[in-house]
């Protein structure tokens, strides 16, 4: 017999496919709330700042839903790879995942990165630092967090360049860029 004192926990876990036949995992959970109800992580709003850690190639320690005014951090684990988060404000209008966009054509991509609202570059094993706008996602809205670096890229080459290139993006040699291996990732940010 089961007491009513027992609370279950109900995991629920979703794998989305996409970007160039990679694999990205997201994975959510949801749990009983106090008051018996379901709550799930998703429907949590971080205050704060939010710290995130770049891995190859990955972001760590991004959540769901943000408040407006919440303030990007980008600490690099990386020894090699220098990465950064570029984050787009997403017109109200698209709907697709960001999984789905970082499919598109270049050229298609690229249509949404006049929306840039902050730029973060964060050296091998260093913290990051804004190249672009503060690091605030200011307006509420959906944003994709993207890193366009070359793979193989090399660090101080490319910090040269990005401090050359008056706002466009840098030219260095490399391979693909990090979100064809799986580097992004999207949050919500509400009032």
């Amino acid at each position: 017999m089961i007491s009513s004192r027992h609370r279950s926990t109900t995991r629920h876990t979703g794998t989305a496919i996409g970007l160039l036949g990679v694999a990205l995992a997201l994975v959510g959970c949801a749990s009983d709330g106090e008051d018996g109800s379901a709550a799930t992580v998703t429907d949590a709003v971080h205050d704060g700042p939010l710290p995130v850690t770049a891995i190859d190639y990955a972001y760590t320690g991004v959540v769901d839903r943000v408040r407006a005014g919440t303030t990007l951090t980008l600490d690099n684990a990386s020894a090699t790879e220098v990465h950064e988060i570029v984050a787009i404000r997403l017109p109200d209008d698209e709907t697709r995942p960001v999984d789905e966009l970082v499919a598109l054509a270049p050229d298609e991509l690229a249509a949404f990165f006049p929306l840039v609202e902050t730029v973060l570059v964060a050296p091998p094993g260093e913290a990051g630092f804004p190249v672009e706008g503060t690091g605030v996602l200011a307006e509420p809205g959906r944003y994709a967090l993207l890193c366009v670096i070359p793979t193989g890229a090399v660090p101080d080459d490319y910090l040269a360049a990005a401090a050359a290139a008056d706002g466009e993006p840098p030219q260095v040699d490399g391979g693909p860029p990090h979100i064809a291996s799986g580097m992004f990732a999207e949050v919500l940010v509400v009032e």
